[in-house]
């Protein structure tokens, strides 16, 4: 046999067994879509009508809670309880140098904008000298000055102005 035989055979063999293995796909996907369409009619509808699959769905999707106003029955028998009137706690008031660590010593810790910082008793000392009054207004109320910008309770306006009055008098040292 001469090597164009041997290459020609190699060829056909190739040939034949790329649609032997064609073949072998596509009857394997066929019965891969005959298999869903089948049990999609019928093992699906018996999982979906199955109690134990139902009773899991429904417990999968219940509300974790409901809203129970003063008045309104409780629903499914539980038990609700409402504080009828309850305050709400009340947060601590904050010393002047618990204010003045958590607000006031970004600006005043640094001298950051012309800030006098603490204990710097020659820059407190023409503040001061405008009255414990101007300070304490200054601070609760803003203060545009040469030095730079205050902002009105050093940008913490959830604080109180008893806060901001006790936080001045920290930092300024009257």
């Amino acid at each position: 046999m001469s090597t164009t035989d041997e290459s020609s055979q190699d060829q056909k063999f190739f040939n034949l067994f790329m649609i032997v293995i064609g073949a072998l796909i596509s009857v394997t996907v066929v019965l891969i879509f005959v298999a869903r369409a089948i049990a999609a009619d019928t093992q699906l509808a018996w999982v979906k009508e199955d109690p134990a699959y139902t009773l899991a769905i429904d417990e999968r999707i219940k509300p974790v809670g409901f809203v129970a106003l003063p008045g309104d029955e409780p629903a499914g028998g539980a038990v609700a309880v409402v504080a009828a009137d309850a305050a709400a706690p009340v947060a601590a008031k904050l010393s002047g140098e618990q204010v003045y660590n958590t607000a006031c010593f970004a600006c005043h810790g640094a001298g950051v904008g012309g800030a006098p910082k603490l204990g710097d008793a020659a820059a407190w000392a023409p503040r001061r000298g405008q009255g414990t009054a101007t300070l304490n207004k200054h601070a609760i109320e803003g203060f545009q000055g040469k030095a730079g910008y205050m902002p009105p309770k050093g940008g913490r306006v959830d604080l109180s102005d008893d806060e901001i009055i006790a936080a001045v008098a920290f930092i300024s040292g009257s």
